[in-house]
């Protein structure tokens, strides 16, 4: 450390914009003739899901989120979490007559956070033919839009080498219609149709630049071609833009090469340059301090690390800190599922996602996963932020919530899921909002709980248009232990509001629904045991019938709705309505593990249900749109459910440490958690992946940080953190 304070570092900066002006620049001249090409360039895409870090500074007017992945900077959110406005900021390498090289292609990368209570990156790579070591750190000024990238490079075997930065722009959450130009040394970036920019710039200047559609005239193509940059068109655009400069970074002892990115926004090209040189001048480490310590203000205001948790100390922090991140700034109260966009969602093969959505959107169930961690690891303000954001989104008149939103609360996918409408009502209640304003919004929605009926069949609520995993309707054990706690609650705030007579008709809704739910999804006659079991789904309310419905993704087109089991049935013993020893939740447990469950090296996960095909293909590829009975892409197990599991194991007097330990273990080196890890089906290890580490689905998932944290205090106070009372008395007591 004595050492590196030596040497001055070269400041590179990145920024962007959000308000329509032109950037400026200096007038061309003949000798950089700015000719624009008749295309746009190749398909703009967005990255893989699988992220090995995500981090944005704690404070509110820093509203910048980054993510990482394969040595490289990749999506960066501005203005908002919903709003990917950076595709990939990565480095490249090059001797300049022999070899070019790129981070995400050749370089071995591992991803970690020095501080075990901040959500700063390292990244350690080293070239895949040994020739030389980039070590990056990662933070956001908390003062500014930016993103602030420590950049050294180390020579392993004498040569010199130079080094690019390469930005691409993906801004205002697309990609073909952006135009860049150098201006003042820097690489700007303006969005057609909304305000929005981008600025790379550097410190010393960048000492050549270029910027091109890419596949034709790009920095990269370039240097991909003889192992220099020319000095390329000052200008480029409308389309997908790739901006490369090169760092003309201070070398220091042993031929080191040192530097600092960084990305930020702003409402302008010019207020975009602007804002980069400020954070440039406020020096790397000076921001770093900043960054780290809001962080340390941040985790120590919450409650202490649980007993339960210390085992697993590091990625308990790390799932508070990954949960307090996935809040929206400029919506306060919106949480997102996930900072990236799973499998094709995220490179847009079939056209899925363009612009982006997928699971940087909003979902009041994941909503009320994140409230309840929130709660239960002290967070109190930010799980009341998350209910009044909810209620604010609420659909009027018919009292019902989008699948779900972006973070300003705009609907963006159509379907209707009960245990959506139920959820919020159940958070309310746990973390005290229960006054009059919100009161207006649970009335409306135990009204439309009560009140539903599905246009298509006909049925009644409980039965839902789609349960928790989105693709099955039908009456589901889960979607009905949600609907009745959420009844229950409902009622007990409507009499803190004087409305007693509501309060009677909802809790004799509740009462029938719960005595009902064995009619509805119990099975006495399914093949999978002789004793009884709960099913996923039942489609006619008949579960001792074998109703056949297709599964989808690829599953069977016609499967006994008998043979479907899902471990999301616990919910009926996480909320109070069935006790953890009832005969027909014990008997369910052993179908679940015998259909389900998955040992692996770092514990016990669960498959969601059978024959459940979101996930890779049978060699580890991406998922993707397939028909019926083809079986091309296979679910994997989820880490969320290993948590969930482990709350049960709570609520029957077990002991929950290996459920709390897999969870733990399952987190990359930068200690994020995906959605789903490798089940150990072929190929496994080296040829494609290690069993219960994570796979290429979105990473971090926040569930599943969420289920960490609310296993944790569940362990620590003996009982499952979101279990009302008022439910639990009711029904078990």
């Amino acid at each position: 450390m004595a050492l590196r304070s030596l040497v001055a570092p070269t400041v590179l900066v990145l920024t962007a914009t959000t308000l329509a002006a032109p950037a400026t620049a200096a007038p061309a001249t003949a000798a950089s003739a700015e000719r624009v090409a008749p295309d746009r360039g190749t398909k703009s895409t967005w990255t893989e899901a699988d992220k090995a870090g995500f981090g944005t500074a704690r404070a509110r007017r820093s509203n910048v989120w980054f993510t990482l992945q394969d040595g490289r900077v990749s999506e960066v959110f501005h203005p908002d979490l919903s709003t990917p406005s950076t595709r990939a900021l990565e480095l490249v390498v090059t001797d300049g007559r022999t070899f070019t090289d790129r981070e995400s292609d050749d370089v071995d990368v591992v991803t970690t956070r020095p501080d075990e209570r901040s959500l700063r990156f390292r990244q350690v790579g080293t070239a895949a033919s040994g020739r030389y070591r980039i070590t990056k750190t990662f933070v956001t000024d908390p003062r500014r839009d930016a993103l602030v990238v420590r950049v050294r490079l180390e020579s392993l075997d004498g040569g010199r080498y130079r080094l690019y930065a390469v930005h691409d722009p993906a801004l205002a959450n697309t990609g073909m219609d952006d135009s860049g130009r150098t201006v003042r040394g820097g690489l700007v970036a303006t969005d057609s149709a909304e305000p929005v920019a981008s600025a790379l710039v550097a410190r010393p200047r960048l000492s050549r630049t270029s910027t091109g559609l890419a596949g034709r005239d790009d920095g990269w193509t370039d240097l991909e071609g003889d192992h220099r940059l020319d000095e390329g068109r000052r200008r480029a655009g409308p389309g997908n833009i790739v901006q490369t400069g090169r760092v003309s970074g201070v070398t220091g002892l042993a031929g080191q090469q040192r530097a600092t990115l960084v990305l930020g926004y702003g409402p302008s090209g010019p207020d975009a340059l602007r804002t980069a040189e400020a954070t440039a001048r406020s020096g790397a480490r000076a921001v770093a301090r900043r960054y780290d310590r809001g962080w340390h203000r941040y985790l120590r205001s919450l409650r202490r690390v649980p007993d339960s948790a210390l085992p697993v100390r590091r990625q308990y922090l790390a799932s508070a800190l990954v949960l307090a991140a996935a809040e929206d700034k400029l919506n306060p109260g919106a949480l997102v599922a996930s900072p990236s966009a799973p499998w094709v969602w995220g490179d847009e093969v079939k056209d899925l996602s363009s612009p982006s959505g997928a699971y940087h959107l909003v979902w009041s169930r994941d909503s009320y996963q994140f409230g309840t961690a929130l709660w239960a690891m002290g967070d109190k303000a930010a799980a009341r932020r998350s209910v009044d954001w909810l209620f604010d989104v609420q659909q009027k008149p018919d009292g019902s919530f989008p699948q779900n939103s972006d973070v300003e609360g705009t609907p963006v996918w159509g379907e209707l899921q009960l245990d959506e409408v139920a959820l919020p009502i159940v958070l309310a209640r746990l973390v005290g909002r229960v006054g009059p304003r919100t009161y207006r919004g649970v009335e409306r929605a135990a009204n439309f709980l009560v009140r539903f009926r599905d246009e298509e069949t006909g049925r009644r609520a409980p039965y839902s248009p789609q349960e928790r995993w989105e693709n099955q309707s039908g009456y589901s054990p889960n979607s009905i232990a949600t609907q009745v706690a959420g009844l229950v609650c409902a009622a007990d705030i409507a009499r803190r509001n004087g409305d007693r007579a509501s309060a009677r008709r909802w809790l004799r809704v509740a009462d029938r629904w719960r005595a009902r739910v064995k009619d509805w999804t119990l099975t006495s006659t399914g093949p999978l045991s002789d004793d009884p079991y709960f099913l996923r789904i039942t489609k006619d309310g008949r579960p001792d019938r074998g109703t056949e419905y297709a599964i989808g993704d690829g599953g069977p087109s016609e499967v006994d709705q008998r043979r479907v089991v899902d471990p999301s049935f616990l919910d009926l013993v996480r909320l109070g309505l069935v006790a953890p020893s009832d005969p027909d939740v014990v008997s369910t447990l052993a179908v679940v593990d015998a259909d389900l469950k998955v040992d692996t090296p770092n514990g016990p996960f669960w498959h969601r249900f059978s024959f459940d095909g979101y996930g890779e293909t049978r060699d580890g590829g991406q998922w993707e749109i397939t028909e019926d009975d083809t079986g091309t892409t296979l679910g994997r197990a989820w880490p969320l459910l290993s948590g969930e599991r482990g709350e049960y194991a709570v609520a029957a007097g077990q002991d929950a440490t290996a459920y709390l330990a897999a969870m733990a273990a399952a987190a990359g080196t930068g200690d994020m958690i995906s959605e789903q890890v490798w089940d150990g089906r072929p190929p496994t290890g080296q040829a494609c992946c290690p069993a219960g580490e994570g796979t290429r689905a979105a990473t971090p998932l926040t569930w599943s940080h969420a289920g960490l944290v609310r296993l944790a205090w569940t362990m620590q106070r003996g009982t499952p953190v979101d279990q009302q009372d008022v439910v639990a008395h009711r029904y078990l007591r």
